[in-house]
């Protein structure tokens, strides 16, 4: 999933109009390099733990920053489930790769 939206926010041109509407033009490539990043990386880490661990983590700060920005242009709660959703199961990741990493 981090994968196809980080291609997305790289490539795909309806993704420009998302982000001016968050006011975050700026950001959108950089959000989407760290969303293929931390994809690649919770692949990876299934061999390391360490990146599970520092992926997950990125990828739950990210998601409770893109939960803020959601809440900041008063988005409905149901366009709000995917990133909470999201930032729950990567931090669910975080801590599980944090004891084996540990």
């Amino acid at each position: 999933l981090f994968l196809y939206y980080g291609l997305a926010c790289l490539f795909a041109d309806g993704m420009v109009e998302e982000f001016k509407r968050y006011g975050l033009p700026h950001f959108r490539r950089l959000i989407g390099a760290l969303e293929v990043a931390g994809a690649l990386g919770l692949l990876a880490g299934y061999l390391l733990p360490t990146l599970s661990f520092l992926s997950a983590s990125g990828l739950s700060v990210l998601m409770l920053l893109g939960l803020a920005v959601r809440v900041k242009v008063r988005d409905s709660f149901f366009e709000m489930v995917p990133a909470a959703v999201l930032l729950l199961l990567n931090a669910f990741i975080a801590i599980q790769a944090f004891g084996q990493w540990a």
